[in-house]
Protein backbone atom coordinates (compact mmCIF):
# COMPACT_ATOMS: atom_id res chain seq x y z
CA UNK A 1 0.00 0.00 0.00
CA UNK A 2 0.79 3.75 -0.99
CA UNK A 3 -0.10 7.24 0.30
CA UNK A 4 2.05 8.50 -2.19
CA UNK A 5 0.78 6.38 -5.37
CA UNK A 6 -2.47 4.82 -4.21
CA UNK A 7 -4.21 1.61 -5.81
CA UNK A 8 -7.65 1.12 -6.37
CA UNK A 9 -8.73 -2.39 -7.33
CA UNK A 10 -12.78 -3.31 -8.46
CA UNK A 11 -12.27 -7.04 -8.80
CA UNK A 12 -15.18 -9.63 -9.51
CA UNK A 13 -16.00 -12.64 -11.84
CA UNK A 14 -16.86 -12.19 -16.26
CA UNK A 15 -20.54 -10.90 -16.16
CA UNK A 16 -20.64 -9.61 -12.45
CA UNK A 17 -20.66 -5.68 -13.71
CA UNK A 18 -17.86 -4.54 -12.38
CA UNK A 19 -17.91 -1.95 -15.13
CA UNK A 20 -20.53 -0.40 -13.23
CA UNK A 21 -18.83 -0.01 -10.36
CA UNK A 22 -16.08 1.62 -12.81
CA UNK A 23 -18.55 4.13 -14.20
CA UNK A 24 -19.07 5.44 -10.51
CA UNK A 25 -15.36 5.56 -9.79
CA UNK A 26 -15.08 7.63 -12.72
CA UNK A 27 -18.11 10.20 -12.20
CA UNK A 28 -16.48 10.70 -8.63
CA UNK A 29 -12.47 10.74 -10.53
CA UNK A 30 -14.54 13.66 -12.15
CA UNK A 31 -15.46 15.90 -9.27
CA UNK A 32 -12.59 15.61 -7.04
CA UNK A 33 -10.41 15.96 -10.16
CA UNK A 34 -8.76 13.24 -9.52
CA UNK A 35 -6.01 12.05 -12.51
CA UNK A 36 -6.02 8.53 -13.08
CA UNK A 37 -4.41 5.30 -14.69
CA UNK A 38 -6.38 3.01 -15.60
CA UNK A 39 -6.07 -0.66 -16.08
CA UNK A 40 -8.17 -3.07 -17.78
CA UNK A 41 -8.14 -6.61 -16.30
CA UNK A 42 -8.16 -8.68 -19.64
CA UNK A 43 -4.87 -6.92 -20.80
CA UNK A 44 -3.10 -9.67 -18.51
CA UNK A 45 -4.63 -12.52 -20.07
CA UNK A 46 -1.54 -14.58 -21.51
CA UNK A 47 -3.06 -15.73 -24.61
CA UNK A 48 -4.83 -13.78 -27.41
CA UNK A 49 -8.18 -15.03 -28.06
CA UNK A 50 -7.08 -17.56 -31.11
CA UNK A 51 -4.06 -18.20 -29.04
CA UNK A 52 -6.31 -19.68 -25.93
CA UNK A 53 -8.57 -21.98 -28.14
CA UNK A 54 -5.73 -23.46 -28.82
CA UNK A 55 -4.34 -23.68 -25.83
CA UNK A 56 -7.73 -25.07 -24.00
CA UNK A 57 -8.33 -27.29 -26.99
CA UNK A 58 -4.93 -28.98 -26.07
CA UNK A 59 -5.99 -29.23 -22.16
CA UNK A 60 -9.16 -30.55 -22.73
CA UNK A 61 -7.11 -33.38 -25.04
CA UNK A 62 -4.91 -33.95 -22.22
CA UNK A 63 -7.67 -34.65 -19.03
CA UNK A 64 -6.81 -30.95 -17.98
CA UNK A 65 -9.15 -27.63 -16.98
CA UNK A 66 -7.34 -24.39 -18.26
CA UNK A 67 -9.71 -20.51 -18.09
CA UNK A 68 -8.93 -16.88 -17.92
CA UNK A 69 -10.19 -17.40 -13.89
CA UNK A 70 -6.78 -18.96 -13.71
CA UNK A 71 -2.99 -18.86 -12.96
CA UNK A 72 -2.03 -20.27 -16.86
CA UNK A 73 -3.72 -18.28 -19.01
CA UNK A 74 -2.92 -15.11 -16.82
CA UNK A 75 -0.19 -13.00 -16.35
CA UNK A 76 -0.02 -12.86 -12.47
CA UNK A 77 3.39 -11.98 -11.91
CA UNK A 78 3.09 -8.69 -14.43
CA UNK A 79 0.31 -7.85 -12.45
CA UNK A 80 1.39 -7.92 -9.30
CA UNK A 81 4.94 -6.40 -10.43
CA UNK A 82 3.07 -3.34 -12.41
CA UNK A 83 1.36 -3.15 -8.56
CA UNK A 84 4.57 -3.20 -7.50
CA UNK A 85 6.18 -0.67 -9.52
CA UNK A 86 3.08 1.72 -9.41
CA UNK A 87 2.85 1.71 -5.66
CA UNK A 88 6.69 2.35 -5.53
CA UNK A 89 7.11 4.93 -8.23
CA UNK A 90 3.95 6.27 -9.74
CA UNK A 91 5.23 4.14 -13.10
CA UNK A 92 4.43 1.43 -15.09
CA UNK A 93 3.18 -0.25 -18.32
CA UNK A 94 -0.17 -1.44 -20.09
CA UNK A 95 -1.68 -2.47 -23.01
CA UNK A 96 -5.22 -3.35 -24.35
CA UNK A 97 -7.46 -6.31 -25.11
CA UNK A 98 -10.33 -4.27 -27.49
CA UNK A 99 -12.98 -7.64 -27.51
CA UNK A 100 -14.96 -6.68 -30.39
CA UNK A 101 -14.39 -4.51 -33.53
CA UNK A 102 -16.09 -1.18 -32.10
CA UNK A 103 -13.26 -1.21 -29.08
CA UNK A 104 -10.92 -2.67 -31.77
CA UNK A 105 -11.36 -0.10 -34.75
CA UNK A 106 -9.13 2.75 -33.02
CA UNK A 107 -6.26 0.49 -32.50
CA UNK A 108 -6.27 -1.14 -36.26
CA UNK A 109 -6.47 -4.16 -35.22
CA UNK A 110 -8.51 -7.04 -34.75
CA UNK A 111 -10.76 -8.35 -31.54
CA UNK A 112 -9.45 -10.40 -29.37
CA UNK A 113 -5.67 -9.13 -30.36
CA UNK A 114 -3.45 -7.07 -27.58
CA UNK A 115 -2.03 -3.70 -28.40
CA UNK A 116 1.59 -3.22 -27.70
CA UNK A 117 2.68 -2.58 -24.26
CA UNK A 118 3.17 1.26 -23.33
CA UNK A 119 4.23 3.21 -20.44
CA UNK A 120 1.34 4.69 -17.86
CA UNK A 121 0.65 8.41 -18.20
CA UNK A 122 3.07 10.35 -16.24
CA UNK A 123 1.86 12.27 -13.16
CA UNK A 124 -1.15 10.25 -12.21
CA UNK A 125 -2.74 10.83 -8.57
CA UNK A 126 -3.59 6.88 -8.51
CA UNK A 127 -4.03 3.84 -10.36
CA UNK A 128 -7.13 2.00 -10.78
CA UNK A 129 -7.91 -1.61 -11.79
CA UNK A 130 -10.75 -3.32 -12.98
CA UNK A 131 -11.27 -6.91 -13.65
CA UNK A 132 -11.02 -10.30 -12.55
CA UNK A 133 -7.77 -10.83 -10.45
CA UNK A 134 -7.38 -7.33 -8.81
CA UNK A 135 -7.11 -9.28 -4.82
CA UNK A 136 -5.31 -12.69 -6.19
CA UNK A 137 -3.16 -14.10 -3.73
CA UNK A 138 -1.38 -17.51 -5.09
CA UNK A 139 1.47 -19.56 -3.77
CA UNK A 140 3.53 -17.22 -6.30
CA UNK A 141 2.03 -14.00 -5.96
CA UNK A 142 0.24 -11.32 -3.60
CA UNK A 143 -1.53 -8.60 -5.86
CA UNK A 144 -3.84 -7.95 -2.85
CA UNK A 145 -1.10 -6.19 -0.84
CA UNK A 146 -0.54 -3.49 -2.84
CA UNK A 147 -3.84 -2.72 -2.90
CA UNK A 148 -5.37 0.38 -0.89
CA UNK A 149 -8.92 0.56 -1.45
CA UNK A 150 -10.25 -3.17 -2.91
CA UNK A 151 -14.28 -3.40 -4.16
CA UNK A 152 -15.94 -7.00 -5.04
CA UNK A 153 -18.98 -6.80 -7.41
CA UNK A 154 -20.55 -10.27 -6.45
CA UNK A 155 -24.09 -10.90 -7.89
CA UNK A 156 -25.33 -14.37 -6.92
CA UNK A 157 -24.22 -16.66 -9.17
CA UNK A 158 -27.27 -17.34 -10.99
CA UNK A 159 -27.52 -13.67 -12.16
CA UNK A 160 -23.90 -13.39 -12.94
CA UNK A 161 -24.45 -16.37 -15.43
CA UNK A 162 -27.10 -14.63 -16.73
CA UNK A 163 -25.64 -11.02 -17.57
CA UNK A 164 -22.74 -13.26 -18.89
CA UNK A 165 -24.77 -15.07 -21.04
CA UNK A 166 -26.38 -12.19 -22.30
CA UNK A 167 -23.31 -10.01 -22.72
CA UNK A 168 -21.38 -12.58 -24.61
CA UNK A 169 -23.84 -13.21 -27.13
CA UNK A 170 -24.70 -9.76 -27.78
CA UNK A 171 -21.45 -7.58 -27.68
CA UNK A 172 -19.08 -10.46 -28.46
CA UNK A 173 -20.55 -12.91 -30.43
CA UNK A 174 -20.65 -16.02 -29.15
CA UNK A 175 -23.39 -18.34 -29.04
CA UNK A 176 -25.33 -19.16 -26.01
CA UNK A 177 -23.85 -23.25 -26.26
CA UNK A 178 -20.49 -21.29 -26.18
CA UNK A 179 -20.73 -19.15 -22.99
CA UNK A 180 -22.09 -22.08 -21.12
CA UNK A 181 -19.30 -23.90 -22.33
CA UNK A 182 -17.08 -21.78 -21.22
CA UNK A 183 -18.95 -21.34 -17.78
CA UNK A 184 -18.76 -25.13 -16.83
CA UNK A 185 -14.91 -24.93 -18.14
CA UNK A 186 -14.11 -22.21 -15.48
CA UNK A 187 -15.59 -23.61 -12.68
CA UNK A 188 -12.86 -25.41 -10.81
CA UNK A 189 -10.46 -21.95 -11.07
CA UNK A 190 -13.67 -19.88 -10.22
CA UNK A 191 -13.52 -21.69 -6.76
CA UNK A 192 -9.63 -21.43 -6.67
CA UNK A 193 -8.84 -17.80 -7.82
CA UNK A 194 -12.27 -16.34 -8.07
CA UNK A 195 -14.11 -16.49 -5.09
CA UNK A 196 -11.56 -16.52 -2.19
CA UNK A 197 -10.18 -13.02 -3.51
CA UNK A 198 -13.92 -11.29 -1.80
CA UNK A 199 -12.68 -12.50 1.47
CA UNK A 200 -10.01 -9.85 1.42
CA UNK A 201 -11.96 -6.95 -0.45
CA UNK A 202 -12.55 -3.73 1.70
CA UNK A 203 -16.55 -3.44 0.09
CA UNK A 204 -18.41 -5.76 -1.47
CA UNK A 205 -21.46 -5.28 -3.56
CA UNK A 206 -23.70 -8.06 -3.76
CA UNK A 207 -26.70 -7.42 -6.43
CA UNK A 208 -29.28 -10.14 -5.49
CA UNK A 209 -32.60 -10.27 -7.67
CA UNK A 210 -36.30 -10.66 -6.42
CA UNK A 211 -37.38 -12.45 -9.54
CA UNK A 212 -36.96 -16.29 -10.30
CA UNK A 213 -33.65 -16.77 -11.84
CA UNK A 214 -33.56 -20.44 -10.80
CA UNK A 215 -32.61 -21.94 -14.71
CA UNK A 216 -30.04 -18.90 -15.99
CA UNK A 217 -29.15 -20.76 -18.76
CA UNK A 218 -32.91 -20.46 -20.27
CA UNK A 219 -33.65 -16.51 -18.68
CA UNK A 220 -34.48 -14.40 -21.88
CA UNK A 221 -33.58 -11.01 -19.95
CA UNK A 222 -31.95 -9.92 -16.84
CA UNK A 223 -33.33 -8.87 -14.45
CA UNK A 224 -33.93 -4.91 -13.96
CA UNK A 225 -32.40 -2.90 -11.39
CA UNK A 226 -35.97 -2.77 -9.87
CA UNK A 227 -35.93 -6.24 -9.55
CA UNK A 228 -33.64 -6.50 -7.10
CA UNK A 229 -31.81 -5.55 -3.83
CA UNK A 230 -27.94 -5.07 -3.50
CA UNK A 231 -26.22 -6.01 -0.16
CA UNK A 232 -23.48 -3.88 0.80
CA UNK A 233 -20.86 -5.10 3.04
CA UNK A 234 -17.77 -3.62 4.86
CA UNK A 235 -14.57 -5.90 5.87
CA UNK A 236 -13.34 -3.38 8.89
CA UNK A 237 -16.23 -0.46 8.88
CA UNK A 238 -13.68 1.81 10.86
CA UNK A 239 -10.87 1.10 8.28
CA UNK A 240 -12.54 4.19 6.58
CA UNK A 241 -15.01 5.32 8.87
CA UNK A 242 -18.14 4.36 7.60
CA UNK A 243 -21.19 6.82 8.27
CA UNK A 244 -24.27 4.23 8.63
CA UNK A 245 -26.32 6.77 9.91
CA UNK A 246 -26.34 9.09 6.98
CA UNK A 247 -26.07 6.54 4.45
CA UNK A 248 -29.48 4.99 5.61
CA UNK A 249 -30.98 8.26 5.98
CA UNK A 250 -29.46 9.16 2.17
CA UNK A 251 -31.11 5.64 0.94
CA UNK A 252 -34.77 5.77 1.33
CA UNK A 253 -35.60 1.92 2.47
CA UNK A 254 -32.45 0.83 2.81
CA UNK A 255 -31.86 -1.25 6.24
CA UNK A 256 -28.83 -2.96 8.15
CA UNK A 257 -28.68 -6.46 8.07
CA UNK A 258 -25.39 -6.96 9.89
CA UNK A 259 -23.45 -4.48 11.93
CA UNK A 260 -21.26 -4.29 8.62
CA UNK A 261 -24.02 -5.03 6.02
CA UNK A 262 -26.66 -2.93 4.47
CA UNK A 263 -29.25 -3.30 1.96
CA UNK A 264 -30.40 -0.89 -0.30
CA UNK A 265 -32.77 -1.12 -3.44
CA UNK A 266 -31.49 -2.02 -6.26
CA UNK A 267 -32.38 0.65 -8.68
CA UNK A 268 -30.33 3.10 -5.69
CA UNK A 269 -27.15 0.72 -6.00
CA UNK A 270 -24.69 3.55 -8.07
CA UNK A 271 -26.03 5.88 -6.05
CA UNK A 272 -25.04 4.00 -2.81
CA UNK A 273 -21.87 3.36 -4.99
CA UNK A 274 -21.05 6.96 -5.03
CA UNK A 275 -22.45 7.96 -1.48
CA UNK A 276 -20.28 5.34 -0.03
CA UNK A 277 -16.93 5.55 -2.11
CA UNK A 278 -16.48 9.25 -3.06
CA UNK A 279 -15.47 10.39 0.63
CA UNK A 280 -13.28 7.12 0.68
CA UNK A 281 -11.72 8.70 -2.57
CA UNK A 282 -11.46 11.81 -1.41
CA UNK A 283 -9.10 11.09 1.91
CA UNK A 284 -7.03 8.78 -0.08
CA UNK A 285 -6.50 11.66 -1.87
CA UNK A 286 -6.15 14.40 1.24
CA UNK A 287 -3.42 11.96 2.37
CA UNK A 288 -1.81 12.04 -0.62
CA UNK A 289 -1.79 15.61 -1.11
CA UNK A 290 -0.21 15.63 2.72
CA UNK A 291 2.52 13.43 1.99
CA UNK A 292 3.45 14.83 -1.07
CA UNK A 293 3.09 18.95 0.51
CA UNK A 294 5.75 17.66 3.45
CA UNK A 295 7.89 16.29 1.04
CA UNK A 296 8.41 19.54 -0.91
CA UNK A 297 8.66 21.14 2.44
CA UNK A 298 11.28 19.24 3.62
CA UNK A 299 13.63 19.33 0.27
CA UNK A 300 16.42 20.95 0.05
CA UNK A 301 17.38 23.99 -2.83
CA UNK A 302 18.46 21.74 -5.73
CA UNK A 303 16.00 19.36 -4.94
CA UNK A 304 17.54 17.08 -2.39
CA UNK A 305 15.81 16.04 0.81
Amino acid sequence: MSKRYPIIAVTGSSGAGTTTVKVAFEHIFYRLQVNAAFIEGDSFHRYNRAEMREVVAKAQGEGRTLSHFGAEANLFEELEELFRQYSQTGTGQRRYYPHNWEEAEPFGQEPGTFTPWEDLPKDTDLLFYEGLHGAVVTEKVNVAQYVDLLVGVVPIVNLEWIQKIHRDTAQRGYTPEDVTETILRRMPDYVRYIIPQFSLTDINFQRVPTVDTSNPFIARDIPTPDESFAVIRFRDPGKFHINFPYILAILRDSFMSRRNSIVVPGGKMGLAMEIILEPIIKKIMEERQALLGTESHGRRPGGRA
